[in-house]
């Protein structure tokens, strides 16, 4: 019986040899370039191209899960504020005290913010309330940052975000970056509202405004 023979290399390579760059959509490829996002307020800084990371991802992993929640005392902390003079939180026992974590001095989001926060000031005052903000930031930036936009109230410099971790403050953009969070305690002490929106800063202070009319 006559065989049947093929020629060589007559069958296609249907695996390429690596997978070709220019061949991944353009919705994958993300902060291609330094920017400054008004919604996050924080600093994007080259990022590379790369996929969005899946759930297994290690990043996804990092994510910080909340731990201050409603009803709970949150962790004591004693940090640097913008004079760099020490300030413990326990110093504010027995009055309303509003803590705001933000992403970093002088970005458009945080600057709403804090902006909002000293507009308001007032408002804070008369209800025997004490505000805070914290961030990554240094000693010497939120001198700065409280100068320029005559902010009338603490900063305090967490270097190392080591407070905020001991928070469990949550990020954002798959723990990209450093979330936006506002806790109310009461003056006892207690959490009586977390409230998290990065992309309307200044619905922070409302928030806030509400919860402390009835503590």
């Amino acid at each position: 019986m006559a065989s049947l023979s093929l020629p060589k290399h007559s069958l296609p390579s249907v695996l390429p040899s690596q997978t070709r760059k220019d061949l991944l959509p353009q919705s994958l490829k993300i902060f291609s370039k330094s920017s400054h996002s008004q919604f996050y307020g924080t600093k994007l800084t080259h990022f590379s191209s790369s996929p969005i990371p899946s759930s297994s991802s290690s990043s996804a992993k990092n994510v910080i899960l909340a731990k201050v929640k409603k009803g709970s005392v949150p962790p004591s902390f004693t940090l640097k504020d913008q004079d760099g003079k020490s300030v413990s939180l326990s110093k504010f026992k027995g009055k309303p005290v509003v803590v705001y974590f933000y992403p970093a001095d002088e970005t458009p989001g945080c600057t709403k913010q804090a902006c909002a926060f000293r507009d308001s000031y007032e408002k804070f005052k008369k209800g025997g309330a004490e505000v805070i903000g914290i961030s990554g930031d240094d000693v010497s930036s939120h001198k700065a940052f409280a100068k320029k936009y005559r902010l009338p109230f603490t900063l305090l410099a967490d270097e190392g975000n080591k407070v905020r971790k001991e928070w469990g403050v949550p990020g954002d953009l798959f723990g990209t970056l450093p979330g936006r969070e506002t806790y109310v305690l009461d003056k006892n002490g207690v959490v009586q509202l977390v409230y998290n929106n990065q992309f309307q800063p200044e619905k922070h202070i409302d928030e806030t405004l509400k919860i402390l009319k009835g503590i």
